[in-house]
């Protein structure tokens, strides 16, 4: 027997640990994206990649740099609602996000998570 040979045999899921951190996405979170698209103009997405510690997300943000930022689940998730919402996706790792989110945040300290 390998020394890693056990480890490969089973997954963490089996063992009755979570593999992630964090929560999945919810209706709620692709709801909350479609309330964003609805009350603010010229909103584009941001697909993030899912880490070790969170699922799938998008940041929705519009014109003026207000953003959220919600769990799709998946990119697959994020493209479909991008298209249904008609809505430009874009990965985030490979262009990074907007000036206008960064003087976005600038200007409204009180958004930032401590």
């Amino acid at each position: 027997m390998g020394w890693f040979s056990r480890r490969r045999s089973r997954t963490w899921e089996s063992d009755g640990v979570p593999t992630k951190l964090d929560r999945e996405g919810t209706r709620e979170d692709l709801a909350a994206l479609e309330q964003f698209v609805a009350t603010h103009t010229g909103v584009e997405f941001y697909l993030e990649p899912e880490t070790t510690a969170t699922d799938t997300t998008v940041v929705a943000i519009a014109h003026d740099g207000e953003w959220i930022r919600r769990r799709t689940g998946s990119p697959r998730v994020a493209a479909a609602l991008a298209r249904r919402l008609t809505v430009p996706l874009y990965e985030a790792a490979k262009l990074g996000y907007p000036e206008r989110m960064r003087a976005w945040n600038r200007a409204h300290p009180e958004r930032r998570v401590r």
